[in-house]
């Protein structure tokens, strides 16, 4: 792509409400010698993006960071989004482990700019082939669930036949509910009646309505509780855990984390 290349972005030069995002002509960005440049042709837009957009974090004790990091009076990085899906454009000369053409789908990380045609990342970040049978739409939406499921599964080490308690099915919970049944796990979910049927669809074996009953009564059952809910009561979480059960908290309050250092 010539130096002189420009291309259409979605972006954002303050920070506020959905109103100032815009679509502008930018630089299209050149790859290096490892690095790769990829056609966007979906990108996922996610909590964290209007977070970032508006500077309102649900998770308060990150805002002075994240400020500090994004930028104190504009943002940084002008252009969102983390997580796409499109086509390798170009490879740098270096790069021996993508393909001019090839359909991939993963993360931009912090560098962020999916809101864009193109995008140049390093070789070595999260990019992976696309499944053949699946569209941009559908691989751009997997990436954000699928990944951090996927890490704290296997965080919890879950093997085959334990029983996990998933407290929250959407997002997150709902790949996660995915990931622990092919790994042969009993699976039970926690959330509202209306996604009993959701959350079955995924592989749940069994279904907890919390506005019937609490998920605490279940003491001592399971070997992985693993809590998307951010409100949870700490107690109750563990109270759920077999002897050497594991807990796995999604979005853990500071007092949450403070508090797992001193509990065996």
């Amino acid at each position: 792509m010539p130096a002189t290349a420009s291309m259409k972005a979605i972006t954002y030069h303050r920070y506020g409400s959905p109103d100032v995002l815009e679509i502008r002509d930018v630089p299209a960005p050149l790859p290096g010698d490892d690095e790769i440049l990829i056609r966007v042709r979906a990108a996922e837009a996610t909590k964290s993006d209007c977070e970032l957009r508006s500077l309102k974090y649900s998770v308060k004790r990150f805002w002075l960071p994240l400020r500090l990091a994004v930028g104190v009076m504009k943002p940084r990085r002008q252009i969102l989004g983390g997580y796409f899906a499109g086509e390798i454009a170009v490879v740098g000369r270096r790069v021996v482990n993508h393909t001019v053409g090839e359909r991939v789908f993963g993360t931009s990380r912090l560098r962020l700019g999916d809101y864009a045609q193109y995008l140049v990342l390093p070789a070595n970040f999260t990019v992976v082939p696309m499944p053949v049978n699946m569209d941009f739409s559908d691989a751009a939406a997997v990436s954000l669930g699928g990944l951090n499921a996927l890490h704290f599964m296997r965080l919890a080490g879950l093997r085959e036949g334990e029983k996990v308690l998933i407290n929250g099915g959407d997002s997150i919970g709902a790949w996660a509910v995915q990931i622990a049944q092919a790994l042969g796990a009993e699976v039970t979910v926690v959330d509202s009646a209306l996604k009993e049927a959701f959350a079955r669809r995924l592989g749940a074996d069994h279904f907890i309505d919390y506005q019937k009953q609490r998920f605490a009564d279940q003491r001592g059952v399971f070997d992985v509780m693993f809590d998307m809910m951010a409100g949870s009561d700490y107690a109750d979480c563990l109270s759920v855990l077999k002897p050497d059960g594991r807990y796995l908290a999604g979005n853990p309050r500071l007092a949450l984390m403070l508090r797992s250092i001193i509990t065996n």
